[in-house]
């Protein structure tokens, strides 16, 4: 069974075309022409092992906000198509991933049910990594956890660099993403749910 999905999202704000592989190597090919952004995406794919790639052109001399939000609702419509019906998956898994300083934990349960939880503090005084805005990290992870029907808790237990607090941030949740969508050889193809569907 193939668990890809390729989506497109053209408005007068971005045009993004998204393609995962859930099931890949970690292998990358990222465009949105913030690059911190792509940094962080990338780290996405590596630590969760899904092939991914995303090209984006945004209204960048507007700000960087559409493009950010609109690239975590691709990726998480593409996600949400990859599962299926979950039939077989682990469902629920948790990353605790330290960078340096930082230290984040994510929580993770593919429930069918849009939920973020996200308390990630950033430091004071820090609110630009290079050409990025820190505090789009939460809007990137509430529209990617809407669309993908996923509940998540994202929580910075400490941190004083920014960069390592959303890098920190994206890499525990790419470890949480990998575990809880893999498949579990002894669940077979029923779905991980007592009401039988997700």
């Amino acid at each position: 069974m193939s668990r890809t999905a390729t989506r497109e999202r053209k408005t007068r704000e971005t045009e993004i075309r998204v393609r995962i592989d859930l099931d890949g190597r970690g292998e990358a090919k990222v465009a949105t022409w913030i690059c911190f952004f792509d940094h962080m995406l990338d780290a996405l794919a590596r630590h969760g092992m899904f092939d991914l790639e995303v090209d984006c052109r945004g209204d960048l001399h507007v700000d960087a906000h559409h493009t950010v939000e609109d690239v975590g609702i691709v990726l998480g419509g593409c996600v949400l198509e990859a599962l299926g019906d979950k039939r077989g998956i682990v469902r629920y898994a948790d990353a605790t991933v330290p960078l340096d300083e930082a230290l984040v934990r994510a929580v993770v349960d593919v429930s069918g049910r849009p939920f973020l939880h996200f308390q990630v503090p950033l430091p004071a005084g820090q609110p630009r990594v290079g050409d990025f805005d820190a505090s789009l990290s939460a809007e990137f992870w509430r529209a990617f956890a809407t669309e993908a029907r996923v509940t998540m808790h994202l929580d910075g237990i400490r941190g004083d660099n920014a960069h390592h607090v959303i890098e920190a941030t994206f890499k525990a949740a790419a470890r949480a993403l990998d575990a809880a969508t893999r498949l579990d050889p002894r669940r077979g193809d029923a779905v991980p749910s007592t009401k039988g569907a997700l």
